[in-house]
């Protein structure tokens, strides 16, 4: 059985998602939960909920706490007993084979990059995004937020760590990646992306099938969609802002009159198998790619089944081995290219 360690303190409401979304897990999954915090207060959260000590739950004790508002760089320095950190430690000394966090993004990547380390080949971890498309398969956007500046050989990374990603967890046979970019016609986008490209090719053992567009994310014509953590940031934000706009506006449309509150009772098994695609609980956070280590960072916002999701996706991340997978397939290209 595996182990993940959840940071108890890092939602919004914390730690009432984390605590809930860990039973939920244990109770659900082959999986053993470290939820990580202020002992106190996880442990009366948990005792709300009945007979959590006959489960294999664990509470691990942190005095800190890093905010939201905090500086993710002096945070990182002064709290060294954060949930954060104390969560990454577990997993560094082996004790748990992944994190999970709702928390300070920017504090999570930093203390991961420090206390797990790169793994051999990457030059920076990369956050990975899951999204719905047409053809019933979830796309893999990499970097939706890690990294503003990029180079190219970055994105020839994120290329390989996208296309592990999308061939372990979701099956994909030989995945398609595109270049994320303002036109399909190899000259078309800017400078990184024109030497991108020119590195993209060299992937021997990736199925690089060149640029795509921003409507490209979701139509399933790709599997996974390369771009710097700049416009992948943009790109996943305007996507979640959408989602709720659309719920919003059917809502609104679909109580005005008699007629389209019949019509929204009929249509209400279509409506919720489309609130289910596009609901980011369903993905359960952004695995952070390039590390020694697991770790998968939640929103802020994260609900009880956004937190058992990630756990979901870090025990698969543990099971199969990502990281190693990821440093010997960019040591083989490395390797490719100075022969």
């Amino acid at each position: 059985m595996l182990t993940i360690a959840v940071d108890a303190m890092g939602a919004d409401d914390f730690p009432r998602p984390e605590v809930e979304g860990a039973l939920q897990a244990v109770t659900s999954l082959d999986v053993r939960v470290i939820l990580v915090g202020k002992e106190d207060a996880v442990v009366e959260e948990l005792d709300r909920h009945g007979r959590w000590r006959q489960l294999p739950i664990e509470v691990r004790h942190a005095s800190e706490v890093i905010k939201m508002e905090d500086s993710a760089g002096k945070a990182v320095r002064a709290k060294k007993d954060s949930s954060i950190r104390v969560a990454a430690r577990l997993v560094r000394d082996g004790v748990a084979q992944g994190m999970v966090s709702a928390g300070n993004t920017g504090a999570v990547m930093a203390t991961a990059k420090m206390v797990l380390g790169l793994a051999h080949g990457v030059d920076r971890p990369a956050l990975a995004g899951a999204f719905p498309t047409l053809s019933g398969n979830s796309a893999v956007m990499i970097d939706v937020g890690a990294n503003v500046d990029c180079s190219a050989n970055m994105l020839a990374q994120f290329a390989v760590m996208g296309d592990a990603y999308s061939r372990v967890i979701f099956d994909r046979k030989n995945p398609k990646v595109g270049l994320l970019s303002i036109g399909e016609e190899d000259h078309k986008g800017n400078a990184l992306t024109h030497d991108a490209m020119a590195v993209l090719k060299t992937l021997k053992h990736i199925n690089f099938v060149g640029n795509v567009e921003g409507r490209d994310i979701y139509t399933g014509k790709v599997d996974v969609v390369v771009c710097d953590g700049f416009v992948g940031n943009v790109a996943l934000k305007t996507s979640e802002g959408l989602v709720d706009v659309v719920g919003k506006m059917l809502r609104e449309h679909l109580s005005q009159t008699s007629r389209s509150k019949l019509g929204a009772f009929l249509a209400r098994d279509a409506f919720a198998d489309f609130k289910k695609r596009v609901d980011y609980s369903e993905y359960g956070g952004a695995p952070l790619l390039g590390l020694k280590g697991v770790c998968i960072i939640c929103h802020g916002r994260s609900n009880p089944n956004a937190i058992k999701n990630a756990i979901r996706i870090a025990s698969g991340f543990a099971a199969n081995k990502i990281s190693d997978l990821i440093a010997t397939e960019l040591t083989d290209w490395a390797s490719g290219r100075a022969g």
